[in-house]
């Protein structure tokens, strides 16, 4: 029988998020947007969501703007600060491997005339502190390295950059989406004032997601979707009650310890010949393993039923190795080599 493996592209909606969704469906649908009674209780219960999700990473319910997941969330981040300085343009700092999103909304806006400097990771795919420091120009208008890499799990120093960014008054942005409930983040010890969040990789349905928007009344952020004013004017549309309330009971449930597939998985493993890729340091539920040989590949597919990746899901379809994997110098024979095991999350702190 197949055993699941790939929980960084997405995971299962839990039985605790789907209990507390049902009523939202049905039975209390209205839309929250309307002053009669039931519009009234799917806003208060938008609102306890929005308290939860903030409280989790220290900001303020005002400042959580939902979206339809971390993809969108990129967008309206990147976007959202470039559009503010469309007129003069400027700089933006990324790095190679981030996810295909934020390489592709940064390409589109290098195609109507802004900079673009792209980090090279080293060959543990961390992106320096000191590279983003060397990178900064004169009209850099935003800095945006993810907090844990979605194919290798390694964890960015994102207080230090944060540090950067706070010292020089250039907005920070953080992809979190394989970070948020797994590792401990606080918005002002690491002085970010933007960060992305998915659903769906914390048991949460697909399609909510949420954009951590520091001061978000006076930031001045252009939007992406214009509307009828809900989330502050900033993302336009009706706020999807049952998935924003799934959000929230999510991140309240969200668990603490592994489970026994972790230990099965870290057992089985011994027995093959690779290298860990990306250690230096990662989440523990990420493992992104180069076997020795193409024989010694073979055997492990052949041996293990287990649903995994070569790459991240979104380059899964693609006849090339991953950008992540080349970035960080492998040859394409290793890549083809290369898998993603990803273990159910949990809460690590680090």
């Amino acid at each position: 029988m197949n055993q699941y493996f790939d929980y960084a592209a997405s995971t299962p909606e839990s039985p605790e998020v789907s209990e507390l969704m049902n009523p939202w469906h049905a039975e209390i649908f209205a839309n929250p947007s309307s002053v009669h009674p039931e519009g009234l209780k799917a806003s208060k219960a938008i609102q306890l969501a929005r308290e939860i999700i903030a409280e989790k990473i220290g900001a303020f319910p005002s400042e959580i703007i939902f979206t339809s997941g971390a993809s969108e969330s990129n967008n309206m981040a990147i976007k959202g600060i470039a559009f503010k300085n469309i007129e003069k343009k400027g700089h933006i700092i990324t790095s190679s491997i981030e996810h295909k999103c934020i390489i592709n909304t940064c390409i589109y806006l290098q195609s109507i005339g802004f900079d673009v400097t792209y980090l090279t990771p080293d060959n543990d795919g961390v992106i320096s502190v000191k590279s983003v420091l060397n990178a900064i120009k004169d009209n850099t208008i935003l800095i945006s390295i993810h907090h844990v890499n979605n194919e290798l799990g390694t964890i960015q120093n994102i207080r230090d950059i944060g540090s950067i960014g706070f010292e020089r008054n250039i907005p920070f942005h953080t992809d979190a989406a394989q970070s948020f409930c797994k590792l401990d983040i606080d918005v002002d010890d690491f002085n970010l004032d933007m960060l992305s969040l998915s659903g769906h990789k914390i048991y949460a349905p697909k399609g909510i997601g949420a954009l951590y928007v520091r001061n978000a009344r006076e930031v001045g952020l252009i939007p992406l979707i214009h509307g009828g004013g809900q989330e502050l004017g900033l993302r336009g549309g009706t706020s999807p009650t049952p998935l924003i309330v799934g959000l929230g009971a999510a991140v309240e449930n969200f668990p603490e310890s592994k489970c026994p597939q972790h230990f099965e998985f870290e057992e089985k493993i011994k027995d093959y010949n690779f290298i860990r890729n990306g250690n230096s340091p990662a989440v523990s539920t990420i493992w992104n393993i180069t076997f020795s040989t193409d024989e010694e590949a073979k055997r492990f597919t052949n041996e293990q039923p287990w649903l995994i990746s070569q790459g991240s899901a979104c380059n899964a379809m693609a006849n090339t190795p991953s950008h992540v994997l080349t970035a960080i110098g492998l040859e394409e024979a290793q890549a083809r080599r290369t898998y993603r095991i990803s273990l159910p999350p949990y809460h690590i702190t680090c």
